[in-house]
């Protein structure tokens, strides 16, 4: 398979590199519109995947050079500096929406391509992506909450002391400052968390998931102060979303889609079967009546700022 990466910045670039790592691909093509940095990151790509997985890595400044690209992903765009929040860049990160998608369909297939968004504010960017490619909306997919998602469950693991990879639990809505913990549905192991949580004598009381929200919330702004920019943690999520795709897993992850229509239609993150053909199914998770409002408000958000750009 043929991924062809838009933007080779610094989360393009990590993006690029966990790709790699995976051997999920046959050829990457790295396009950015600075040719020399394009070609500077296939050159090393390529020097580093001679000690791993064998794969071609090309460097194109002309968009006709991802053509025969089965999954494009979108990393073009501001990234957010120090003091701002996501939604800051809607505009600007808008216009280069507007003017990659076109670019990128008059050269794929459009009865098969899959289009992957990482520009943020994401879950504004997934509907305007999906309005300009009308590609159907299983098709266009932003890694949304998975990232937060995995930040929440990597902060359970700590205070719960179990593997990550024993905890079920999702962030849905905005990937933004208003998104919400579903606490109602988070399983340890086949146990609820208030019954883990009894059995083992841990004490989590909502003061402390409280805590444990807003750091959810808040580790991209404490990541960029000390860092600058985030870039491993996304780099990770798309690929995991790549490798479901590929592989038609078939897995269940907190992706943002375009759902409903009209005035109602709405991208932001919930539970869903992705595989081959893209997202498949979208599940409906267990709520409180406060996750359900916050999810409603999130939505309402979402939609706000889409609204702002017309």
């Amino acid at each position: 398979m043929k991924v062809a990466i838009i933007g080779v910045g610094t989360v393009g670039s990590a993006v690029a590199t966990a790709i790699k790592n995976t051997g999920c691909v046959h050829e990457i093509v790295l396009f950015d519109r600075d040719g020399l940095r394009a070609r500077a990151a296939a050159e090393d790509l390529g020097h580093a995947a001679s000690f791993g997985f064998d794969v071609k890595i090309t460097a194109v400044s002309n968009y006709r050079g991802i053509r025969g690209s089965e999954i494009v992903i979108i990393a073009a765009g501001a990234n957010q500096r120090p003091g701002q929040t996501r939604t800051d860049l809607l505009n600007q990160n808008a216009a280069v929406i507007n003017d990659v998608v076109p670019r990128v369909m008059a050269n794929v297939d459009a009865k098969t391509v899959k289009i992957i968004v990482l520009t943020n504010p994401l879950d504004v960017m997934v509907m305007l992506a999906q309005k300009i490619s009308r590609l159907p909306a299983a098709r266009v997919i932003g890694t949304g909450a998975m990232l937060d998602s995995a930040r929440l469950r990597t902060i359970l693991s700590h205070q719960l002391g179990v593997s990550t990879h024993s905890i079920n639990a999702y962030v849905l809505g905005e990937h933004g400052d208003s998104s919400v913990v579903d606490w109602t549905s988070v399983t340890v192991g086949a146990l609820t968390l208030d019954e883990f949580c009894r059995q083992t004598r841990i004490s989590l009381p909502e003061t402390t998931r409280n805590t444990i929200t807003h750091r959810v919330r808040n580790a991209a702004y404490d990541i960029i102060r000390g860092r600058g920019a985030t870039w491993d943690g996304i780099g990770a999520a798309a690929v995991d979303l790549v490798r479901c795709i590929v592989n038609d897993e078939r897995r269940i992850l907190t992706v943002s889609v375009v759902a409903g229509t009209g005035p109602d239609a709405v991208a932001m993150s919930l539970p869903r079967i992705v595989g081959a053909a893209g997202v498949l199914a979208t599940l409906r998770p267990r709520l409180s009546g406060p996750e359900s409002a916050a999810l409603r408000r999130s939505a309402k958000i979402i939609r706000k700022n889409y609204d702002s750009l017309a």
